[in-house]
């Protein structure tokens, strides 16, 4: 396990998982929102935000947390690892209050790039029927090489990341 795609909806734990699994990895640590994104939340074009990932992905290590289906297929192409956080609804949703509760709005440089707005809690209360099979395709089509890890609460979540540590 060297190169990790990590996605999943917004609150799912993407983030959480990256930082622990680059630890566990001593690999680099990504955040996509922390490319796309500014200071002041402009974004960054798409051909230069999808340039910046195959500069990433060239990389011997790495770990990636973050959708962007537009680009996921330059991710799941370069990776040896997917993990798919596919918690429930619910569980995203409180992954977005208690974030915003711990961190307040904004940047703050570790990977919490927080903003919720009702766009953001249309896409969460959605993403399961519309953008979930989207992913799972993508993940069928361009990462049949890699090992996928399917992590559906946050129980199993913990004890994903335990076997990891016990196995590196």
């Amino acid at each position: 396990m060297k190169k990790v795609a990590v996605v999943g909806c917004s609150g799912s734990g993407k983030s959480h998982v990256a930082r622990a699994l680059g630890g566990i990895l001593d690999a680099p640590v990504t955040h996509l929102d922390a490319v796309f994104y500014d200071e002041d939340w402009n974004e960054l074009p798409k051909n230069t935000f999808a340039q910046a990932q195959r500069d990433l992905v060239a990389q011997p290590r790495w770990v990636i947390d973050g959708n962007y289906n537009s680009t996921l297929p330059i991710r799941l192409e370069a990776c040896d690892t997917v993990v798919f956080v596919d918690v429930s609804t619910l569980a995203c949703l409180w992954g977005l209050l208690s974030r915003q509760l711990r961190h307040g709005s904004g940047q703050k440089g570790n990977g919490v790039h927080n903003r919720v707005h009702w766009g953001l809690l249309r896409y969460v209360a959605g993403y399961r029927r519309t953008m979930r099979p989207r992913v799972l395709a993508k993940i069928d089509e361009y990462a049949v090489h890699a090992e996928v890890v399917r992590l559906s609460s946050r129980r199993r979540t913990r004890r994903w990341l335990r076997e990891v540590q016990r196995s590196t």
